[in-house]
């Protein structure tokens, strides 16, 4: 048990922290199995999206989460769905593709 103030406020964070760590972990844990319960597009977008968010706080490294996500599509592909490009993306050309034109 902290004795001194300011190690009391750091359990106190710590704690917080813990908590906040498992729910991002339980919400990677429900995408995932919701996408291999029924891969598709959408449940993939928000596996993946849940592996960025587990990145950005740092409880994950960014390979890890890049060597998922490829395990991910290759379970998309062995199903045999296809992506399809989204209505917004925009096409991307180099700059000396355009000027050989």
């Amino acid at each position: 048990m902290p004795i001194i103030k300011s190690a009391k406020k750091a359990a106190r964070q710590a704690e917080k922290r813990t908590e906040h760590n498992q729910q991002i972990k339980k919400d990677i844990k429900d995408a995932l199995k919701a996408f291999k319960a029924n891969p598709t597009p959408e449940t993939l977008a928000k596996a993946q999206s849940e592996y960025d968010k587990a990145v950005k706080k740092d409880l994950m490294k960014k390979n890890t989460a890049s060597r998922r996500k490829a395990k991910l599509h290759e379970i998309l592909k062995a199903k045999g769905v296809k992506l399809t490009k989204k209505a917004g993306a925009k096409k991307t050309q180099s700059k000396a593709k355009t000027a050989k034109k």
